[in-house]
């Protein structure tokens, strides 16, 4: 195919984590891919166990101007990883690695622009530092940190995950790889102010802030159907890991000192905090109107969450916040914490922001917006509405594909509007 015969530019990604259809890295992954594909040329090098589910989903729904490049380990270098265990060590042998395959790539292909999509983390390197394409960085999350005030609060099992987070953040700040990616990066984005902090520490000079979290068009029309609810009953719900930072102990607190009346609490997920949990429980006296349903498959996870009246997600630290979105998509208002990517996501009109001063100040105000909410449904009712507005309109893959193409106009020096931002509060 000529170059004459393609619009737009020739785009190569770096997606570790690509599969259609699932959320968090993998979703962002296939996303950016999908949207950008309708626009450009793409590659994507991402790993060799992705390749079936990715197979099975262009064969269903063909996307000419979407290529993939597969790369994994030897056998013999990775017979010690199993599902999550060693992901993070095994993703830093896989972008060394990986290398070698992307320079085959660019032989046969002249980029315009690379772009480093997945993992998401700020403190991680990749290839692409070592190609001579520019390439933009991001959207990265993992800077942002448990307020010290809440350190007190987590298990022990709690607080050791959060100081093997720092130190593999600190130790990840000092890696030449990772200080190469961000003198290399001609845009790099973060998807939250605290990361953006520490790119500039990093020695990044400008950093465009940017939620990765969206939805699809299809994704968009099944979350905004109606689904009929209890009318008799307020159900309030957690969705998550079960880990000591999403912070569900401070959510069924808040539930026990709410006392809304004809009122209960499920909590979808699973961890390590689950028995913490289901004792925390039984000693407030809540058995009989908390569930856990366990882990469940994500559309079963949406059917659930679609019959709940407001979601209660009180994470410490989180970039993007998924189920967030895909509960305003559902006309469900969300009471967070003012932290993270969900100080940008949630607004007033769509929910209840807490601040995180304490946790004894953070579940007083949680208990009173779960009241607020709990008792006045005319009020939820209107947050639905704006809830579902602001999903569709400031949340589609299509409407980020614009910023992402600003991204790469500026990369690449091809003439187009500006990545920049005015006010940070208002990125999407």
């Amino acid at each position: 195919m000529s170059r004459d015969a393609v619009e737009g530019l020739r785009v190569l990604l770096s997606a570790y984590a690509c599969e259609p259809g699932k959320g968090s890295e993998e979703g962002l992954g296939w996303n950016v891919a999908e949207e950008m594909a309708r626009r450009h040329q793409v590659w994507v090098l991402t790993r060799t166990n992705n390749r079936a589910i990715i197979e099975d989903e262009i064969a269903r729904n063909p996307e000419p101007n979407l290529r993939f490049v597969y790369y994994d380990l030897p056998r013999w270098a990775r017979w010690w990883k199993r599902g999550g265990r060693g992901v993070q060590l095994y993703y830093y042998l896989w972008q060394i690695g990986a290398l070698a395959t992307a320079r085959r790539v660019t032989r046969d292909v002249s980029f315009d622009v690379a772009h480093h999509v997945t993992f998401a983390k700020y403190w991680t390197p990749t290839f692409l530092a070592f190609l001579p394409i520019p390439f933009v960085w991001g959207p990265l999350g993992g800077g942002d940190a448990v307020p010290w005030s809440f350190w007190k609060d987590l298990s022990l099992r709690g607080k050791l995950y959060e100081a093997i987070r720092a130190a593999a953040c600190w130790v990840g700040e000092h890696d030449p790889l990772v200080r190469r990616a961000a003198k290399r990066a001609r845009v790099t984005v973060a998807t939250t102010r605290a990361t953006a902090e520490r790119l500039r520490r990093l020695g990044v000079p400008v950093v465009h802030e940017f939620s990765q979290v969206g939805l699809s068009a299809s994704e968009i029309g099944v979350l905004g159907r109606s689904t009929p609810r209890d009318q008799d009953r307020v159900r309030f719900v957690s969705i998550g890991r079960l880990l000591a930072w999403k912070g569900f102990q401070w959510g069924l607190r808040a539930f026990a000192e709410a006392e809304v009346p004809d009122s209960e609490y499920w909590i979808i997920g699973s961890g390590p905090e689950r028995r913490h949990l289901e004792r925390l429980v039984g000693a407030l006296g809540m058995a009989d109107r908390v569930q856990f349903l366990g882990y469940l498959p994500h559309h079963e996870t949406l059917q659930r969450l679609g019959q709940c009246d407001v979601l209660v997600h009180p994470s410490l630290h989180e970039s993007g916040g998924g189920v967030c979105l895909e509960a305003m998509a559902c006309g469900i208002p969300v009471i967070c914490l003012d932290l993270g990517g969900l100080a940008t996501q949630v607004t007033p009109k769509t929910g209840v922001k807490v601040s995180a001063g304490s946790p004894t100040q953070a579940v007083r105000d949680i208990a009173e917006a779960m009241r607020r909410l709990g008792t006045n449904r005319g009020l939820r009712e209107e947050m639905a509405v704006a809830a579902r507005s602001r999903a569709q309109l400031e949340y589609s893959w299509s409407r980020k594909a614009d910023r992402i193409e600003a991204f790469y106009a500026a990369a690449s020096k091809i003439n187009g509007p500006s990545p920049g931002i005015s006010n940070p509060a208002q990125s999407i």
